[in-house]
């Protein structure tokens, strides 16, 4: 069988084709390439093609595919039972070694990182007996009725649909304010506190991009909601055991933290945690309902507790870093050496190639990115062994088990990629 076959079975069983919009490919030339295994850096075809990966399953894969101690971990947590419906010792296990290194106090496990902010966002409402959500454009927080909202005319205003079959209703519960934007937000809090429960922030923005916040912002999301009685949710759910061993360390003083991705190891998994009086509001200890079959499910316990136990020295982390280094210097020669309308922006192991001549600092600048020089880029990429997410707005992630040999090889196929995609004569790099 080859990957047109199998893309043609998926689209008779599938909406699209696919289990989730963004694989879909829709955003580049391409069609979705079906993946049939996956070791260290690279991916494997169903015909034996090989790319170098950067999507990383969208951020967990810190290790890389197919780690060694996480696949013994979860073959014996499988040989021992797939599911238990009751507490293991595999859910204190993770609970610990999280708790020890984000000072959470409680936590809650559930299966994704949409179950976590759906329930933060109850917690909080519940907690301060308030309706309003604030929320920052291109900031992407699941899939729940609430959060897939855009803005309205104005800077600060209410939610409408994102998405058919979200009645107004809900969406109108949640506002909309620029990110890295601190005066929008006092212009919020000055008209609406008594009716707001929560903001609810990445503090590296991953979903229109890689866009990272500017100390002002910081600064105002740690005092403003305090000031009026409203929760601060720091959605760490892509930066938390990404960007170091923990959280980010960006928003120090938020009420609840939402985590996922790194934490599973690859497996399903999110959480949800904070101070035990605010966290012990949830069922069964108080009226907070959220309940989850799967939830501390033994094979994700177990792939996560392997995953964290070899990422607590911090070598991965300082290997991961250098190499996304490297990358950034290299595609930012090639941009340089190519003149293309583009930059490149860094925090950690986590990388954004913007086809725009300025690093973007908020959504509206994201927008302006050329997406169509973004998707023959791309199709480039593709045809030269290198797997990018099918979209200009999703990250790059780099992993502990690139090579120097992997970073070369994507560096000289973005040369030439630049040149076949974008042969504009203006040429501008940056980012931090």
């Amino acid at each position: 069988m080859g990957n047109a076959d199998l893309r043609e079975q998926a689209g008779g069983l599938f909406p699209g084709g696919v289990s989730s919009p963004v694989r879909s490919f829709r955003a580049v030339p391409d069609e979705p390439v079906p993946i049939a295994r996956a070791e260290g850096a690279r991916l494997y075809d169903i015909e034996g093609r090989e790319y170098i990966d950067y999507v990383a399953a969208y951020g967990p894969l810190i290790l890389g595919h197919a780690h060694p101690a996480v696949v013994a971990a979860v073959g014996e947590a499988a040989a021992g039972g797939t599911a238990f419906g009751a507490l293991s010792p595999g859910e204190v296990a993770l609970g610990t070694r999280i708790s020890e290194a984000t000072g959470l106090e409680r936590l809650r496990f559930v299966n994704s990182g949409t179950e976590a902010t759906m329930t933060a966002i109850r917690l909080a409402r519940a907690a301060t007996g308030r309706d309003l959500v604030v929320k920052f454009e291109g900031c992407y927080h699941g899939h729940s009725d609430g959060l897939l909202v855009k803005a309205g005319s104005g800077v600060a205003t209410l939610g409408l649909s994102d998405s058919a079959g979200v009645p107004e209703s809900i969406a109108g519960s949640t506002a909309v304010l620029p990110y890295n934007d601190a005066d929008a937000l006092a212009q919020w809090f000055a008209a609406h506190a008594e009716e707001t429960a929560a903001v609810i922030v990445e503090p590296v923005a991953g979903n229109m991009g890689v866009v990272p916040p500017e100390d002002a912002f910081m600064e105002a999301l740690q005092t403003v909601p305090r000031e009026h009685g409203a929760l601060l949710i720091n959605d760490e759910i892509i930066t938390g055991f990404r960007l170091r061993y923990g959280l980010s360390g960006l928003l120090p003083e938020a009420d609840i933290v939402c985590l996922g991705k790194v934490i599973g190891g690859g497996l399903p998994v999110g959480a949800l945690g904070g101070r035990a009086e605010l966290m012990s509001q949830l069922a069964p200890e108080g009226p907070v309902y959220q309940a989850g079959t799967l939830s501390g499910n033994p094979l994700v316990m177990a792939a996560g507790t392997a995953t964290l136990d070899a990422l607590r020295d911090g070598r991965p982390y300082q290997r991961a870093e250098e190499l996304a280094r490297y990358l950034q210097n290299g595609l930012n020669t090639a941009v340089r050496r190519s003149e293309a309308d583009a930059c490149v922006v860094r925090r950690g192991s986590l990388l954004s190639l913007f086809f725009h001549t300025e690093p973007p600092r908020d959504y509206a600048e994201a927008l302006e990115c050329d997406t169509a020089t973004f998707a023959r880029f791309h199709a480039a990429m593709l045809a030269r062994g290198v797997m990018l997410a099918p979209s200009q707005y999703e990250a790059w992630f780099v992993s502990a088990a690139h090579t120097e040999a992997d970073i070369d090889q994507t560096v000289r196929a973005a040369a030439e990629a630049l040149r076949e995609a974008s042969p504009g004569p203006v040429a501008s790099s940056g980012g931090p």
